[in-house]
């Protein structure tokens, strides 16, 4: 299995599809996954289900995708600083779970370690 890509999109070639549920790491706009959040931009895959701490800003992390009207979900413990978020959030074109910071975190790892359920 290769390991090393040169680009992003290379990286995620042929794993993209609609209707995605992706986990994206990082807290805030420190240690998200910027180069490969662009790619998946510019794939054009859309209904997009985020499970990730926040969406960014407007520009920046996640907000570039509900920019383009490409996350249909959003699994978050904050919304934070990012004003297109609470607009469609709000205006009903995003639909949230908010999760407490820790239940997040464990939802994840448990996910990850194939645990489908726990109690908190």
């Amino acid at each position: 299995m290769k390991k090393v890509y040169a680009t992003a999109s290379e990286a995620l070639d042929g794993l993209l599809r609609d209707d995605m549920l992706i986990a994206a790491g990082g807290f805030g706009l420190c240690g998200i996954p910027e180069l490969l959040l662009e790619a998946i931009k510019e794939s054009g895959v859309k209904d997009l289900t985020f499970a990730s701490n926040n969406a960014g800003v407007d520009d920046f992390g996640i907000g570039i995708l509900l920019q383009t009207r490409q996350v249909r979900k959003m699994i978050s413990s904050y919304v934070g600083e990012n004003a297109e978020f609470m607009r469609q959030y709000l205006s009903g074109e995003l639909e949230l779970e908010f999760n407490p910071q820790g239940t997040l975190a464990e939802r994840m790892r448990a996910g990850g370690c194939g645990i489908p359920g726990f109690y908190t």
